[in-house]
């Protein structure tokens, strides 16, 4: 099966997360963005698959990402540290591989705006834990990654639903650079691969989505099956 293509555009100044994103209404700014969705679910997942999208664009040296959820149930966040465990919340990600790239971003965001961030080369799992070869995103490379969601901090417990809720991430591109070694200027015509989710590991009713199906494998570190990333 051939991997999907997302046109990631190139603007003058990608949007930049607004302090109070308001879920279903990603205003004048995302209008020139590609509307695409989170709709592969992994067969593990529960009966609560909600309508994922996501939209992306990249300009004034950034690339910017939002997901907005819709109709989403049991709705958990409680993870608030950076590099906390965000996943086993409800979560969207973002894992973005350079063209020149050894190895992948996983740009991870929680519903109350926790961030966790790695840069994996060789993602094969480990007995005790992590991956054979990656490092989390160093402290003063997390500070420069913007996120807001429309959601409070800590949601807890769980709230029942169904609601909507967005969230909002900005990437310095020097930041890939700097982290993989590899080139980070896209232009017209450039293709990189990535992937986009929706998970939540330990919400009342689990669920694990994806843009790109990572198969029957539940693992979303699989760079074998992002789809392509097209710079237009």
């Amino acid at each position: 099966m051939s991997a999907p293509v997302y046109a990631l555009r190139l603007v003058a100044e990608a949007p930049f997360p607004d302090a109070s994103p308001r879920p279903g209404e990603p205003g004048a700014a995302w209008a020139a963005a590609e509307e695409g969705r989170v709709a592969a679910w992994h067969r593990d997942s529960g009966a609560v698959r909600p309508d994922v999208r996501f939209r992306a664009l990249c300009g004034g040296g950034r690339i910017a990402v939002r997901f907005d959820i819709r109709g989403d149930r049991f709705v958990r966040s409680v993870a608030t540290e950076p590099q906390g465990p965000v996943w086993k919340d409800s979560c969207v990600e973002f894992f973005v591989q350079p063209a020149e790239a050894a190895g992948h971003f996983n740009f991870e965001v929680n519903a109350g705006g926790a961030l966790h961030v790695s840069y994996i080369v060789d993602p094969r799992r480990l007995p005790e834990g992590g991956y054979a070869d990656w490092a989390p995103l160093p402290p003063e490379w997390m500070a420069r990654v913007a996120v807001r969601t429309s959601l409070p901090r800590v949601v807890d417990p769980p709230l029942p639903g169904p609601l909507d809720w967005c969230g909002e991430i900005s990437i310095p591109l020097v930041l890939l650079a700097a982290v993989s070694s590899a080139p980070c200027s896209p232009r017209a015509g450039d293709e990189w691969r990535g992937n986009f989710f929706h998970c939540g590991d330990e919400t009342p009713s689990p669920r694990w989505g994806a843009w790109s199906d990572v198969g029957e494998r539940l693992d979303f570190h699989q760079p074998e099956k992002f789809g392509v990333l097209r710079f237009v």
